[in-house]
């Protein structure tokens, strides 16, 4: 029931009307000796009909490259499109990417505009010696639950770094959403990123949308060295890369 996911920056007139979510992940393929770095990104996307994102990169983009052909997994509701694309950068500094349109499918908590942002790191790791990794986790972008009794769902995490993965909703003062930002009043979210849906009266059945953004935080102290010799220090308490998740929560009774 999971898949997995990813995120980054677009403006898109005909795919706004029928979003239903993504996800962004990467990892670092290889690090050459000219001090460039190739980063494997991997996107997914959830409409009423099967469209494409288009993205948006800030910061130290490089060229990206189409990675295989996209793919599809089509219901009589909603379609997901997988893409998958290589960026060759020319140092290991860090990147943004952003998804930015209009708007979510229709829903019980009004939103309309959404807003995912994924934060590329780069830089060569003290612990590692090698540039950091995202989290990678699995999820379908559409849920579907009973609206008359408590779900809890674990969502399936792993880091190739082996930090610690924390799962917070998306944050409007961070720019990782569009206002209204609060989340769904049905549902509750803990940082080890399990969260519960909780509708108990069909008055709570339909769709809610989620925004949600998972980080991955070093397990002890580190330094972030970049291909210029400056330096980042990281605490267990620093966030070290972000990405999006986005999905909706079909409620019925």
């Amino acid at each position: 029931m999971l898949l997995s996911v990813l995120m980054l920056l677009i403006v898109s007139g005909t795919q706004g009307s029928h979003y239903l979510g993504t996800v962004v992940t990467y990892y670092t393929k290889e690090t050459f000796t000219n001090r460039s770095v190739s980063v494997i990104v991997r996107f997914k996307y959830n409409f009423k009909t099967c469209d494409n994102g288009t993205f948006v990169c800030t910061g130290n983009c490089g060229d990206e490259s189409l990675v295989g052909k996209k793919s599809e997994v089509q219901t009589n509701m909603w379609c997901q499109t997988e893409q998958i694309t290589s960026r060759l950068l020319p140092n290991n500094s860090p990147f943004q990417l952003v998804y930015d349109s209009n708007a979510w499918v229709t829903n019980l908590y009004d939103l309309t505009s959404w807003r995912a942002v994924a934060e590329v790191e780069l830089r060569s790791r003290s612990d590692t010696n090698k540039p950091n990794s995202s989290p990678q986790t699995t999820i379908l972008l559409v849920l579907r639950f009973p609206s008359n009794c408590l779900r809890n769902i674990n969502l399936v995490t792993f880091d190739p770094d082996g930090d610690k993965v924390k799962c917070r909703y998306a944050d409007h003062r961070m720019k990782e959403c569009y206002s209204p930002c609060t989340p769904p009043p049905v549902l509750s979210l803990s940082s080890n990123c399990t969260f519960s849906f909780n509708a108990t009266s069909n008055k709570t059945e339909g769709l809610y949308a989620v925004q949600m953004v998972m980080e991955d935080f070093p397990r002890q102290q580190i330094t972030l060295t970049q291909a210029d010799r400056s330096q980042v220090v990281k605490t267990t308490s620093d966030a070290i890369s972000r990405i999006p998740i986005q999905f909706g929560i079909q409620g019925k009774v």
